[in-house]
């Protein structure tokens, strides 16, 4: 007989627990690439007591929601509604689960968070760590099964039969579980680094779902542990660890003799609890052999900074209606307009052909194949922050570097429509010396009376750029920064030397800046570069260039190509 891997076995444990509670459970993500494991996976959610919808990562609002059908209450001069997905309790099941986008990822979550019945299916096809689900959905689902390591070969799909699911959904409202146990899972979830109190709710759910397949109005050990062993492996942040070890001398201190006559009254259960030690090492059996990199690769992925490949800004923020494209036809999804005059001139050449198969039809018989949508390339201005070094005997040679730079930028602004800023930091603090602009007259007399000289508050500096980004985004443009400097600060963010803590408040202050995912680029303009800039661009996430003897031309084409113009 063909060995059973455990990561199959415990995929179909968990597929049997869904279709006892699939409403409660939520769903169940499921990591594969697309072949016959998953083709086996998808066949064993048919089994579910609810109608299956298979939809893609670029649903649309009418699709999910329903609304008005606009081509249909025009031909048939009164108001047609569409019915969406979620007017009644279904199983959606979405491929390519990674790709989804936020919009959707947040209304599927909503549609979770109402509890009418509906269950979610993730098929997650991401071709690494990175790639993967949304986290906001993944959380609201039980299960999590990686099946992505497995063979491709044949394996057993041992599922409930439909009868034995049938009196399982019939006994789950009896079945109890004690508040021993339910604490239990709280403080199991606590320990794992578990932060989210759907995580023991879910496993509470779970072991109740497994009590009702084997038959059972209580939740025993077997299902409590089973439970954690399914629902948190995916979730756990930390490794886990066992308490300390006590020696007999202690527990003979702290614990005091057993009372015979209190245990024999006790609740016989309570006597054989399972202990927080064996259900520790149950889940921590079931997580991956490559843990930890997931969870650094996971980290990373927060701090990679958005691909910007165009100098114009990006196209899907933007801070005026943007320049108007071709009509194209398409289907309404709540967001699109309706270009009326493309929509008109579609469908009047096939007037006479349609008033012949309806003659009984009053007015213009418009089609949804006739619909024509407006379109515009909605683009948001960029931002370039320069953030310059101005501390130290090579503070003036730089300060004209910078200048150069800026004038540059600000002579092309006009055609690209970029606006361009400048923070200089030295001896205890960070200026903002230069605003977000485009006026050539403002930067040259602001720039004139830009000082030098003194210590390298380089935290100050980053957390200025930091604020001025921040403002930006908010503004609708699209930020890009570039910083000048050879890394080696040594003023803290209070304003004290010592370049102890202020290498610490460096390292916090651009860990903040990376998390604003901006194209940035760290220039190191010193004669001789060293490691402080490279592992400053490290901590941002950042392209590194080290020019020490570039020209103003030089460092803004650098920076200029550095940030996708």
């Amino acid at each position: 007989m063909t060995e059973v891997p455990p990561e199959w076995a415990r995929a179909l444990r968990a597929i049997s627990a869904l279709m006892v509670d699939p409403a409660g459970l939520g769903g169940m993500v499921v990591r594969a690439r697309v072949g016959p494991l998953r083709q086996r996976i998808e066949q064993a959610f048919s089994g579910l007591p609810l109608p299956l919808h298979r939809i893609h990562p670029g649903l649309d609002d009418n699709r999910l929601f329903g609304g008005l059908n606009v081509a249909a209450s025009l031909s048939a001069g009164r108001f047609v509604r569409d019915a969406g997905l979620c007017q009644s309790p279904a199983a959606l099941i979405l491929p390519m689960a990674e790709r989804t986008p936020p919009g959707l990822a947040a209304r599927l979550s909503q549609l979770l968070d109402r509890g009418q019945g509906h269950a979610l299916i993730l098929l997650d096809e991401g071709a690494d760590s990175e790639e993967a689900a949304p986290a906001a959905l993944a959380e609201r689902l039980a299960f999590h099964a990686d099946l992505s390591e497995l063979p491709a070969r044949h394996l057993p799909l041992l599922l409930p039969a439909p009868a034995d699911l049938d009196a399982a959904r019939a006994c789950l409202p009896q079945v109890q579980i004690t508040a021993e146990m339910t604490g239990q899972l709280v403080v199991l979830a606590a320990r794992l680094g578990i932060d989210s109190a759907r995580a023991p709710l879910l496993a509470l759910r779970c072991a109740r779902a497994l009590a009702a397949l084997d038959g059972e109005t209580r939740v025993q050990e077997g299902h409590l542990q089973e439970a954690a062993e399914l629902v948190y492996p995916s979730r756990t942040c930390v490794i886990p660890e066992s308490e300390p070890e006590t020696t007999d001398q202690q527990e003979a201190e702290t614990d005091p003799a057993p009372d015979n006559s209190e245990a024999a009254d006790a609740d016989p259960d309570l006597l054989h609890e399972l202990p927080d030690e064996m259900l520790l090492a149950a889940v921590a059996a079931c997580l991956p052999a490559d843990f930890m990199a997931r969870l650094e690769s996971r980290a990373k992925a927060s701090r990679v900074p958005a691909a910007n490949g165009s100098g114009a800004g990006a196209r899907r923020v933007g801070n005026r209606r943007g320049r108007p494209l071709p009509s194209r036809p398409g289907r309404l999804d709540g967001r699109a307009r309706i270009d009326i005059i493309a929509t008109l001139r579609s469908a009047a050449p096939w007037q006479r052909l349609r008033r012949d198969k309806r003659p009984d039809a009053t007015g213009l018989i418009i089609l949804p194949g006739d619909i024509r949508l407006k379109r515009f390339e909605d683009r948001s201005d960029r931002l370039v922050i320069f953030g310059v070094d101005a501390s130290g005997s090579a503070a003036l040679a730089r300060m004209a570097e910078a200048k150069g730079a800026v004038e540059v930028l600000l002579a092309q602004a006009y055609a690209k429509r970029d606006h361009v800023a400048l923070v200089a930091f030295r001896g205890t603090s960070a200026e903002v010396l230069l605003p977000p602009t485009r006026s050539l007259v403002q930067a040259k007399r602001r720039l004139s009376a830009l000082p030098g000289g003194g210590g390298t508050p380089l935290a100050a500096g980053l957390r200025a750029i930091f604020d001025l980004a921040l403002a930006g985004r908010r503004a609708g443009l699209s930020p890009g920064i570039a910083i000048l400097t050879d890394g080696r600060g040594n003023i803290a963010l209070d304003g004290t030397p010592g370049r102890t803590q202020a290498r610490l408040d460096t390292e916090t202050a651009a860990r903040l800046l990376g998390t604003l995912s901006l194209p940035t680029a760290v220039i190191d303009t010193a004669i001789r570069p060293g490691q402080d800039s490279a592992t400053l661009a490290t901590w941002l996430a950042a392209q590194y260039l080290a020019l020490p003897n570039a020209d103003s031309r030089q460092i803004s084409a650098a920076a200029d190509a550095a940030l996708g113009g």
